[in-house]
């Protein structure tokens, strides 16, 4: 009979595990702690949505729509997308869902996007973002609420440092047309030197010529015109009340004008952090202000502003987080104590203790293997028995990990969830030698 073959990982997949997982479960619980600090509430959205909502929001032109999305027909026929990035699924759902009566809207959300694109470090088919959104709110005060949670935020991982606030503006749509228009003079004046890449973008995109990494391109793009010249007096102003919300906040940045967003329903911000750390794929996390982006959904305009960032490339940049170990390691003397164990464990935990109990072994083993974890201390139970009072009673002795300091301290707070939940007396006042013992009587099973 053939052996039956294991169908392997996918492509591009990754399974989460050991430091690994600790590194990416970290930049998940900060995220979440620093983004209650500054009243954003969370928001979860479908997996996948109408293909129509990312081909509308990214542009039908761009690399992620034309190549590197996740498209199938269900069997009803309809065309539906795994979804590349967060933010076009939640101004769908400010639309069909009515949030428009809550608007301004502070959200956030994390989750794994699909695209299909070459792995490499820090780079995935399916990956992981953490992504945050103001809603509703036309004012510059969003954008820098949004620039410095994202700025805490890195500073709570401990990544900060080498970190670098790049920021522009990309005016609005007044200013925007203007220097569109001249850019295409630019380029067109030097099509013959352009990549074909870059001729293409031409047509459709030509900001994003500004960003090309062609070596042909570059000279060109260096020599375009700067958005300065072309600034209204209202864009002028927001980027200058931004900038002054970031300086009072305490947020480093620098001026990068050549960061753009390829589509025209940006507005005003663009950011990104990046780094030297991760090689050429520097970024970290970035964003910026789509004014135009619900409108283009269907919706009435309406001023946004946000920012997406991955969770595996933020890991890689983490110290080793520290292993959580076991407070407290119960071990049963005797199969016969196995159930009293089990009811000890199950008070501990229900005390807010990280408890565990190895699921085999006779009690040496289960010394063992406590010491293996680093368990802070061990807590032997003996079976029920008849105590001298004619009640029965089961003896515990709580043992504190020499390696550790705090050992007495630790006891105790091992000994406080069963005093509460039983009746424990002992000869001892305090621990002796790192170590109590006691009886629960009556124990009563």
């Amino acid at each position: 009979m053939a052996k039956t073959e294991t169908p392997r990982r996918i492509r591009g997949t990754q399974d989460i595990f050991g430091e690994e997982q600790r590194r990416f479960a970290h930049v998940l619980s900060t995220f979440e702690r620093v983004r209650a600090l500054y009243c954003f509430q969370r928001v979860d959205i479908p997996v996948f949505e109408s293909t129509a909502v990312f081909a509308r929001s990214l542009g039908e032109t761009t690399d992620v729509v034309s190549k590197e999305m996740y498209t199938f027909e269900d069997r009803g026929g309809d065309s539906l997308t795994l979804r590349p990035e967060f933010t076009a699924g939640i101004a769908r759902a400010y639309l069909t869902e009515g949030w428009q009566q809550f608007a301004p809207l502070k959200l956030t959300t994390s989750g794994p996007v699909f695209r299909y694109e070459r792995p490499q470090k820090g780079r995935f088919r399916q990956f992981h973002q953490i992504d945050a959104e103001v809603i509703g709110a036309a004012e510059p005060a969003a954008d820098v609420e949004l620039l410095v949670l994202a700025d805490q935020l890195l500073r709570e991982l401990g990544i900060s440092e080498g970190v670098t606030l790049q920021l522009n503006t990309l005016g609005d749509a007044t200013t925007r047309d203007a220097w569109r228009e001249a850019l295409v003079a630019h380029f067109e004046a030097h099509r013959g030197e352009l990549s074909e890449d870059s001729l293409t973008r031409l047509e459709k995109n030509p900001m994003r010529i500004l960003d090309s990494k062609d070596p042909r391109d570059r000279p060109i793009a260096d020599s375009a015109p700067d958005i300065d010249a072309y600034l209204t007096p209202e864009a002028r102003a927001f980027f200058e009340a931004v900038t002054a919300g970031l300086d009072a906040a305490g947020v480093a940045w620098e001026r990068n004008a050549r960061l753009v967003r390829g589509l025209d329903y940006y507005r005003h911000t663009a950011f990104e952090f990046v780094t030297d750390r991760l090689g050429s794929q520097g970024t970290v996390l970035a964003g910026g202000r789509y004014d135009g982006l619900i409108g283009s959904l269907g919706g009435p305009e309406t001023a946004g502003v946000g920012w997406a960032a991955g969770v595996e490339r933020l890991a890689m940049l983490l110290e080793e987080p520290g292993t959580l170990v076991p407070e407290v390691t119960v071990i049963p003397e005797s199969a016969q104590a196995e159930l009293v164990a089990t009811r000890l464990l199950a008070t501990l935990r229900m005390a807010g203790l990280r408890a565990d109990m190895p699921f085999r072994g006779n009690a040496k083993r289960r010394f063992e293997l406590a010491a293996k974890t680093g368990s802070l201390s061990r807590l032997i139970v003996t079976a029920p028995r008849v105590g001298p009072t004619g009640l029965p009673n089961v003896g515990i002795s709580v043992r504190a990990n020499h390696e550790h300091e705090g050992g007495d301290h630790q006891i105790e707070r091992v000994l406080n969830p069963l005093r509460n939940n039983f009746s424990v007396s002992s000869d001892l006042t305090a621990p002796r030698g790192s170590q109590f013992d006691a009886v629960i009587e009556p124990w009563e099973a």
